[in-house]
């Protein structure tokens, strides 16, 4: 089939953001009083949005608290943990190919926009995406992709490309095909719980989405 435009999650998608992200929640829990927490109980965090996390994380549930980590969080985030984050390999030629292919390329994350727009410029690969969509506190991914396509900026002809089912959901909810990639922080079974058009192994994969 042929795509219209492949919608890219960022996180464990198009870049592996561990280092910054576990470093800043735990800047924000320290900072106000919590425990940090390690590595390894961390990294399932990375994907859905920061209100969420903390609030599962702390099991607080006054949203002034809540809102407060969120803040310390892009405190730190903004001025280190964005630079804190690593391209795959081999995706900058990739999404070279892509784009000489024809197709349009978008990214619809649910990190803040101006962060995801300092993280693609940081990789040299800004230039290749028609559009960023950013979240925000409150916002789902389908939500986004919804609004996306009120603009006209992508179609039910469009793919959505993440590693974790919320990348999926939103894309069935939106009446889109899905991919899931296995390179990023969810696994394969949460995938294959939402029923993706695609499950992808490696970067090299995403090729096949314009064979």
């Amino acid at each position: 089939m042929a795509y219209d435009v492949l919608v890219f999650d960022l996180d464990g998608t198009l870049s592996d953001p561990k280092d910054g992200i576990v470093r800043s929640i735990n800047h924000a829990l320290a900072s106000h009083g919590y425990g940090e927490l390690p590595e390894k109980e961390l990294v399932r965090y990375i994907g859905p949005p920061l209100d969420q996390t903390f609030a599962r994380i702390t099991r607080a549930s006054e949203t002034a608290r809540i809102m407060s980590l969120v803040e310390t969080y892009r405190e730190r985030y903004a001025s280190v943990g964005y630079s804190e984050n690593t391209i795959y390999s081999g995706m900058r030629h990739i999404l070279e190919k892509l784009v000489a292919s024809g197709v349009e390329l978008g990214v619809c994350t649910s990190k803040r926009r101006d962060f995801a727009d300092m993280i693609l410029e940081m990789f040299g690969i800004r230039e290749y995406f028609r559009f960023v969509d950013g979240g925000d506190v409150g916002i789902h991914k389908w939500q986004q992709l919804e609004k996306l396509m009120r603009k006209g900026l992508v179609t039910q002809d469009s793919v959505m490309i993440g590693d974790r089912d919320v990348d999926i959901i939103a894309a069935h909810k939106n009446g889109m095909q899905a991919a899931g990639v296995l390179w990023g922080y969810g696994s394969a079974e949460e995938l294959r719980n939402e029923n993706p058009h695609y499950l992808l192994e490696s970067p090299a994969g995403l090729l096949s989405l314009i064979a």
